[in-house]
């Protein structure tokens, strides 16, 4: 019989600390753009998704950047699935995430699993961490719910059995969402529904990918003879398959740098992805085909890639790569999911065996027999016909309880989502004003010289700001919904008004700043931004600060955006004032070491900025495919960037 039993799965892990309190008004760093040379050859449709509505701002979300690179211990609450021949280990409070696939039978792992958890930037938000399977939706990138809860609870299962559903909301498009796990009497496969629903009455874009970290000295299959390849030079161009520039891309140790290659699996052919081993035995995904898209990411084997592999796991563990499976060809598009509609699929996860070598058609007509026989494509589209008339069942006992912005929602709407109820005991902190604004018409005022909270930006909410009493809090919150809606002009406008009357000015005056900073106003934003941090100093009082980790936070945030602010207006020794303001604690982090040397390096004092790199930093939240290590190095020495430091994820001069 299948069980499903609660664990503590235990591992170093990083503590995930503060999200950042301010608002993240400033366009994405995102780096799954295409070059507009790319796009006359595009398919059509593929063309008409990649331009539809790409994210453009993580609102309301806050980002996560409190982690840092200190493990220790830790107990993580684990839900584990399993029957007699597969066991699932599921993390409830890290988004759902399927932390090992263990076949029993073989005593196999079919995943990467990782020995620690690292957070590191690479979630839309921030913290994210690898291994495992993930279920990304929202927008390219990975999901902001990657170390965030989910809801879970037992649910009944087509065979009779138990599933494991998980749900939540997903709050970058709005959308409900729910996962399905579960595993008939003696299969070796796992079966997952998923569903997102669309409440509004209007349509919203949707993306989804589900991203399965394998061991990379695989060989991995997909039913393709071409790919989309799509690397750090941000271009996109179709490739063929296996061989590209003389060189087998199946191997990911082949690849010497990181590249995405989305597998062009042509109209009527079986959805699959597998990455086997040289002996042949590895783990194969499939699906019904509505989710099209089939994918490997690999790091490749040059300085970079490798120094990432490190980073997110402990030397000497061994690489990943990553193969996924997505509703359309690439991760650069998205789909418009009608007004009140849904769309729903079904993905199995179990053991290959096959022979990984020889010619590309035999390898792939040997791999996709042995798939028949182990799991009939007939099968998995009646598992999915069995499985749907479950998907509305209520959950029965409660495994784990995720955010409580669902329930804000459907209290604001009156919405009837069967199967994923987002309950009022739910609610919790961070939506009590907004529940107040909801029901009383008013946003109550935060406690003394307390941050303020996340802004709701969707347009219910901007509504309700707009007729609510005009407090400097209801302005701040507005001008930031405003901004959001790409209504500029107001939203400066909403904060200057708040301005006018705020005991705490440092919040109106950072979205300002932010405001001048896009507009090209160096020197203002620079003086906003020294105003800003003036005051945050003088209402963040020893009594009020000490152990409070929300004020350490805003007061890292926004000093490290004040020092930066005023390094680009060529005022190093402004810089320096706020830099001394900060707490020694703050400062010894790795991305104030690395702030350090460039303040040093702009104060003309070089030597001082290069001992920063002989004492040695990590910075803990480095965004995937950034440079500023690497240009900071530039100004100070000819050498070649150490090897610790070199994150770069292509070829030196491009």
């Amino acid at each position: 019989m299948t069980t499903i039993r609660r664990e503590v799965l235990t591992l170093p892990a990083a503590p995930l600390g503060p999200d950042n309190p301010l608002p993240p008004l400033r366009p994405l760093d995102e780096a799954h753009r295409i070059d507009d040379r790319d796009r006359a050859g595009l398919p059509r449709d593929m063309a008409r998704q990649v331009d539809y509505e790409p994210l453009r701002s993580l609102l309301p979300v806050q980002v996560r950047d409190g982690y840092d690179r200190e493990r220790a211990p830790r107990g993580l609450d684990a839900l584990v699935i399993e029957n007699d021949r597969l066991r699932a280990t599921v993390l409830p409070g890290l988004g759902g995430r399927i932390a090992s696939l263990h076949h029993k039978p073989t005593d196999r792992e079919l995943l990467y699993v990782n020995p620690v958890l690292q957070p590191a930037n690479f979630a839309l938000n921030g913290a994210w961490f690898s291994g495992g399977i993930e279920w990304n939706i929202g927008a390219t990138g990975h999901t902001t719910l990657s170390c965030s809860p989910v809801h879970a609870a037992r649910v009944p299962a087509p065979d009779g059995g138990q599933m494991l559903r998980l749900w939540e909301w997903e709050r970058l498009r709005d959308l409900p969402f729910q996962v399905d796990l579960w595993l008939p009497d003696g299969s070796d496969f796992l079966y997952v529904g998923a569903r997102i629903r669309n409440p509004h009455e209007r349509p919203v874009p949707t993306y989804w990918w589900s991203n399965i970290a394998v061991p990379e000295d695989r060989r991995v299959l997909a039913p393709a003879d071409e790919a989309w390849h799509f690397g750090y030079e941000r271009r996109l161009r179709q490739v063929p398959v296996p061989e590209y520039d003389g060189v087998d891309r199946t191997y990911p140790l082949n690849s010497t740098y990181a590249a995405d290659y989305f597998y062009e699996v042509p109209d009527g052919r079986r959805r699959w992805i597998a990455a086997l081993d040289a002996d042949g035995h590895g783990l194969v995904q499939t699906s019904t085909d509505l989710l099209r898209g089939r994918k490997l990411f690999v790091w490749g084997t040059g300085p970079g890639g490798r120094r990432w592999q490190e980073w997110l796991t402990e030397p000497g563990t061994g690489g990943y790569c990553e193969i996924q499976a997505g509703l359309v060809r690439t991760q650069l598009e998205h789909v418009k999911l009608e007004a009140e509609s849904e769309v729903s699929w079904l993905e199995a996860y179990g053991p290959l065996d096959a022979a990984p070598d020889g010619d590309w058609p035999t390898v792939l007509r040997r791999a996709e027999d042995r798939l028949e026989a182990a799991l009939p494509r007939a099968d998995v589209d009646a598992a999915y016909d069995a499985w749907r008339p479950y998907a509305d069942t209520e959950p029965g006992e409660r495994l784990a309880t995720g955010s409580g912005w669902g329930a804000l929602e459907v209290l604001r709407a009156g919405w009837k989502l069967p199967g994923t109820p987002f309950d009022e005991d739910t609610l919790g902190k961070e939506q009590r004003p907004w529940l107040h604004l909801l029901r009383a018409g008013s946003l109550p005022e935060p406690g003394h010289h307390e941050p303020p909270g996340g802004t709701l930006v969707a347009r219910p909410w901007r509504d309700m700001l707009e007729t609510t009493a005009a407090t400097p809090l209801a302005e701040y919150h507005l001008g930031v919904a405003q901004w959001h809606g790409d209504d500029r002009a107001q939203a400066v406008r909403s904060w200057e008004r708040g301005l006018k009357s705020a005991a705490d000015r440092w919040p109106l005056l950072r979205c300002l700043a932010v405001a001048d900073q896009q507009d090209g106003h160096r020197e203002r934003a620079a003086d906003r931004y020294t105003e800003a941090f003036d005051d945050l100093c003088a209402r963040r009082t020893d009594a009020a600060a000490e152990g409070d980790a929300r004020w350490a936070a805003v007061t890292a945030a926004l000093g490290r955006e004040a020092i930066g602010a005023l390094l680009a207006a060529g005022r190093a020794a402004d810089a320096r004032t706020v830099w001394e303001r900060l707490d020694p604690a703050t400062r010894a982090r790795g991305r104030f070491r690395l702030t350090e040397g460039e303040l040093l390096a702009a104060e003309g004092r070089t030597e001082e900025a290069r001992a920063v790199f002989d004492d040695g930093f990590e910075v803990a939240d480095l965004r995937e495919g950034a440079d500023s290590i690497g240009l900071l190095w530039a100004r100070l020495d000819d050498a070649p960037l150490p090897a610790r430091y070199d994150f770069r994820m292509w070829p030196d001069g491009e």
